[in-house]
């Protein structure tokens, strides 16, 4: 008997009932709750933003998305178009001994005017280091690093509003200039903010900064380290991605997704959307173009969809 003891003792598998655990383990979990109780839906974070409001706080703060490096204007008439433009400036460097002109004197008043922004005499062999040899014709400007906002902010932004959030990304635009046009153009038609890659794409330099005719002051640019990713965490989050394609299979008056949470995507002018920012998109929409145009500049492009999202909105 004791030896048969231990052969039953060596046995393998559960020797106990299970109390009832496998069962539980197989029922549901209830039905899905509604999108305001969803963490992370468009939803919610309105609701959240709606009880802020309501108990009169403030938006969580999130984490930013980085900064540029400083920057230099260099040369008498950019210099001036800088300031007229309401680019942002830290200090403004003048030549000892400079030959006063106009341009000059429009410059240290426009600089006066503004306020903070510093005025310093420097020799020319100085300036002719800080801008590695260049043509600066006695006059430098600094441009402080842009602080770049964190995409998750722009949703934050919407919700604040109570909104469904307009947002513009764009994958491989590299000029700055056309980025301030999109800058100008989400001002212009109550976007809530534009996304650019940190890498391989246009940031906001002086000149994106001209380009958006001080709509950059009002609207956030954030920046993103893999674009594809943040894309696919608006999606979580109940925003459409919709990307710009020459070959989209629907046309742009035919989408009807524009009028709710949306991100419009635009790629470069040559090359369009990178196969992974496509492949990540719920639609790729083409703009009619019956004059035979193959392509418009992502300025021109996203200034389009804006409009068409602007009026189904109403």
């Amino acid at each position: 008997m004791a030896a048969n003891n231990r052969r039953m003792s060596g046995k393998k598998g559960a020797q106990v009932g299970s109390g009832g655990q496998r069962r539980r383990g197989l029922e549901g979990k209830g039905p899905t709750p509604p999108a305001e109780m969803r963490k992370g839906h468009v939803k919610q974070r309105a609701a959240a933003a709606k009880a802020r409001r309501a108990q009169g706080g403030r938006p969580q703060q999130r984490r930013g998305g980085g900064r540029s490096t400083s920057e230099l204007v260099v040369g008498r008439n950019p210099v001036v178009e800088a300031l007229r433009e309401g680019v942002p400036a830290s200090t403004l460097y003048v030549q000892q001994f400079i030959d006063n002109d106009e341009r000059v004197r429009e410059a240290l008043q426009l600089a006066a005017e503004r306020g903070g922004i510093n005025l310093m005499e420097a020799p020319r062999p100085e300036l002719d280091r800080m801008t590695n040899g260049l043509n600066h014709q006695g006059l430098v400007l600094q441009v402080p690093p842009y602080e770049y906002a964190h995409p998750e902010d722009l949703l934050d932004a919407a919700a604040d509003e109570g909104a469904d959030p307009l947002v513009v990304a764009l994958d491989g635009v590299t000029d700055p200039r056309n980025l301030g046009a999109v800058v100008r153009s989400v001002s212009a038609f109550g976007g809530h903010g534009v996304i650019v890659p940190e890498r391989r794409s246009a940031g906001m330099t002086a000149g994106a900064w001209k380009t958006s005719a001080g709509a950059a002051a009002r609207t956030p640019v954030a920046r993103a380290t893999n674009l594809t990713r943040v894309l696919e965490q608006y999606k979580k989050a109940g925003v459409t991605v919709v990307g710009l394609a020459a070959d989209g299979e629907a046309e742009l008056g035919e989408l009807e997704a524009l009028s709710g949470p949306v991100v419009i995507v635009v790629g470069s002018e040559g090359k369009g959307l990178s196969r992974l920012v496509g492949e990540t998109c719920d639609y790729r929409v083409r703009i009619p173009m019956p004059g035979g145009t193959e392509s418009l500049n992502a300025g021109v492009a996203a200034g389009i969809v804006l409009y068409e999202a602007a009026r189904t909105r109403g």
